[in-house]
């Protein structure tokens, strides 16, 4: 096996032993987190390894970046590809054409454009809504008090595409307020789907009910 080969493996088998271990402290089976891969910045050489290593879920923040690396794998790989940056909606139709799982639905906007998206193109990605829970104006994500409405409009617009909820708490913050309230606010609205935790705190957000975590440089090295 080449470095590189070497390098991620055992990297994705730490990450996997601690993912499995976090669910089973919080009482969970430890298949029930499912792990995405945080390609971005990474070159197609590091998305193959981890792919021989036999990782499956990968996620990118951009569409031009993930148009550049995926769509040739997909005539020799199997694999899910999420899309976990901010979304500008002239992307919408690449997105929707390129992506299993949108995670990163924030605004009526968008959501008119991937609608549209999706007639154009015959395909219906999974999508989730991400909340911006810590405020921040620089981020992406539909505001706390706004989510309820948008929450209910997506499922009667979408109806089983929409599969769950994201967010990115505040750096430098605990990170369990955050999750707590978008694991209760995924439960009220029936959603089963809670996208978060990366790197530095996915363990803590397994505690509180995550189901896909979201990990880059544990696996990939730093960026």
């Amino acid at each position: 096996m080449r470095n590189i080969d070497v390098e991620i493996a055992e990297n994705l088998r730490r990450v996997r032993d601690r993912i499995a271990n976090a669910a089973i402290v919080a009482g969970r089976a430890p298949d029930s987190v499912t792990l995405v891969a945080v390609s971005k910045t990474k070159p197609v050489e590091a998305v193959l390894a981890a792919m021989r290593a036999g990782q499956t879920v990968f996620g990118e923040n951009r569409v031009q970046e993930a148009e550049s690396k995926f769509p040739p794998l997909r005539a020799v790989r199997q694999f899910d590809l999420h899309l976990i940056g901010g979304l500008q909606t002239n992307k919408a139709r690449d997105a929707v054409r390129l992506a299993d799982v949108i995670e990163t639905l924030d605004r009526p906007r968008l959501a008119d454009a991937l609608a549209a998206a999706m007639e154009k193109e015959a395909r219906r990605p999974k999508l989730l809504i991400e909340v911006n829970t810590g405020a921040e104006p620089q981020k992406s994500g539909i505001a706390r008090n706004d989510a309820d409405a948008f929450i209910a409009d997506c499922m009667g617009r979408f109806g089983a595409q929409l599969v769950g909820l994201m967010c990115v708490p505040p750096h430098g913050e605990d990170p369990r307020p955050h999750f707590d309230w978008l694991a209760n606010c995924a439960a009220k609205h029936g959603l089963a789907t809670l996208s978060m935790g990366m790197s530095a705190d996915f363990e803590i957000a397994i505690a509180a009910g995550a189901t896909w975590v979201r990990v880059g440089s544990a696996i990939f090295g730093s960026r």
